[in-house]
């Protein structure tokens, strides 16, 4: 049986009789497997000890320490009671450990930020360094998972962040919200042996493997695309919005702060997946892992959703884009052409006298700030000012590559100009002899100076000859499917809204990309 094959199977039974749990139950193992710590947040009763209890008998005669915190709790209660034999024989100040958390592998420690001072000081030393320090020796601990819980972030201003921050994987854990599964705890009889499951010894983890497993975690390679989707996460972190749910219109501005350590951290935890998953490598399959370890309130997971999906896709995005930018250049220049030698062959002169800008505009003067375009073509095409005609439905947005200047479209575009116009407004139009008509106010189109002739616009193909290009769309489209689809396909990783917001924009890209298929055939007619 392979890794991930047992991996799966791990997961499968520590789930069973857990309902709705299967995400704490998989980020858990994975964290285990890692070596990291996890915190549940969530009220009492969601089961959050179950899960440290099941996680336990994974590992081949492991043992584990569970202890609800309080304000009264003292480090005898955690790290072992002071031995006075010791104290006596040889005045050494020794803990005895056993049965307590220096000698366990897996912790659980309920109400984690009601522990005092000393607790949490000498925790994090454990968390750190994986040692303890008792008398005057240092000893490892076998600690593989530490689960922290509370119903409460740690209070600021207490000295609590160091050790929050050690908490790589961060969970919301709440109550079963299907009432089919909800019925099912009700009626179901489970005993107490429900928090030990019945595992076949073929699938516990022995001490042996893990310490082999540890060493093959470091031969993981990381995919250049990870570190690029890394790279776009972190450039957005700082000015994460945070949508009010009351108000989509009022936001609030959050810096996520990430340290070097943590990120360093992070990636030994998508080794992980990557490894427990049988990848030599860390793919982009491991990315939706982040969204358990970037927030540090629950406020910034739904904003941190978007971001991670924007990031997976980018790489996809940008070649998409720069297809579809490359085919709408040559359209324009084939309409642009077109249109051109038709007025000429018509004998029809009546534009000859308006500057040509960027090869494909005609610029309209006293609108705004007299930075709106409007495509050429479109504007030869528009019906005269007249009570008698119709006016023609157009958009104008502001031009993906210089957010400064507006450009006005005919509708007959409206797919592509959605997808890249943000603000894009809706507007009627008639033209005159040397104006336009928007929304029945009446703007002059730029006219050249007396005596200069019309430049005719430059060939500005960006389309290779010998590419088959209906081929790079189909390939582009697979990629896309297949990329997604692989996302999805860890659900244990993948929330809900995770994969609708992944549904989503892969939709949006392939307007983009049914827009470009649409475009290459008019190019071949």
């Amino acid at each position: 049986m392979t890794i991930s094959e047992r991996f799966t199977s791990l997961k499968e039974v520590l789930s069973r009789g857990l309902y709705e749990k299967d995400t704490e139950i998989a980020l858990s193992l994975l964290a285990a497997i890692a070596g990291e710590s996890v915190l549940l947040l969530g009220p009492p009763g969601v089961a959050k000890s179950m899960i440290a209890r099941r996680i336990k008998c994974a590992f081949s005669n492991a043992t584990s320490f569970e202890y609800l915190m309080s304000r009264f709790s003292t480090p005898d209660d955690i790290f072992g009671p002071v031995s006075i034999s010791k104290l006596k024989e040889s005045d050494s100040y020794e803990r005895v450990t056993a049965g307590f958390l220096p000698e366990a592998d897996i912790v659980f420690l309920d109400e984690i930020w009601k522990a005092g001072p000393a607790i949490l000081n000498t925790l994090l030393t454990i968390v750190n360094e994986k040692t303890f320090r008792n008398g005057n020796s240092v000893s490892s601990v076998p600690m593989k998972l530490l689960i922290g819980a509370s119903n409460e972030l740690p209070a600021e201003g207490e000295g609590l962040e160091a050790l929050w921050d050690r908490f790589l994987v961060r969970m919301e854990c709440g109550c079963v919200a299907n009432e089919q599964n909800f019925y099912r705890i009700l009626t179901e009889d489970n005993d107490e042996s429900a928090d030990e499951p019945e595992i076949d010894d073929s699938l516990r983890i022995s001490p042996e493997e893990y310490a082999q497993w540890q060493k093959d975690l470091r031969n993981i390679a990381i995919d250049n695309q990870v570190l690029e989707c890394i790279t776009y996460i972190r450039q957005r972190l700082p000015k994460l919005k945070i949508v009010d749910e009351a108000d989509d219109n009022a936001a609030r501005m959050h810096n996520v702060y990430v340290s070097d350590r943590r990120w360093k951290h992070i990636m030994r935890l998508l080794r992980t997946s990557a490894f427990v998953h049988g990848r030599k490598s860390v793919t982009l399959a491991d990315i939706p892992i982040l969204l358990y370890c970037l927030w540090n309130e629950p406020d910034e997971i739904d904003a941190l959703v978007p971001i991670i999906v924007s990031a997976i896709l980018y790489p996809l995005k940008k070649e998409i884009d720069k297809l579809s930018d490359a085919v709408g250049v040559e359209l324009k220049n084939m309409r642009v052409r077109q249109a051109l030698k038709q007025a000429e062959e018509q004998g029809d002169f009546r534009d000859q006298n308006k500057e040509i800008f960027n090869n494909f505009y005609y610029r309209i003067d006293n609108y705004g700030t007299g930075n709106t375009y409007i495509f050429l073509v479109d504007y030869r095409h528009l019906p005269f000012f007249s009570h008698i005609n119709a006016p023609a439905d157009a958009i104008i947005y502001p031009d993906p590559q210089n957010p400064k200047r507006n450009i006005i479209r005919s509708m007959g575009d409206a797919l592509g100009l959605n997808i890249n116009g943000v603000g894009a407004m809706r507007v009627k139009l008639y033209r005159g002899e040397n104006d336009i008509y928007m929304n029945g106010v009446k703007y002059p189109i730029h006219t050249l100076p007396r005596g200069q002739r019309q430049v005719l616009p430059a060939v500005n193909t960006k389309l290779s000859v010998d590419v088959d290009y209906d081929s790079v769309v189909e390939d582009l489209s697979a990629q896309l499917r297949e990329t997604v689809n692989s996302i999805i396909s860890y659900t244990d990783f993948c929330s809900s809204e995770f994969s609708k917001q992944m549904n989503e924009q892969m939709q949006v890209l392939n307007r983009t990309i049914a827009l470009t298929r649409m475009n290459l055939q008019k190019l071949d007619t």
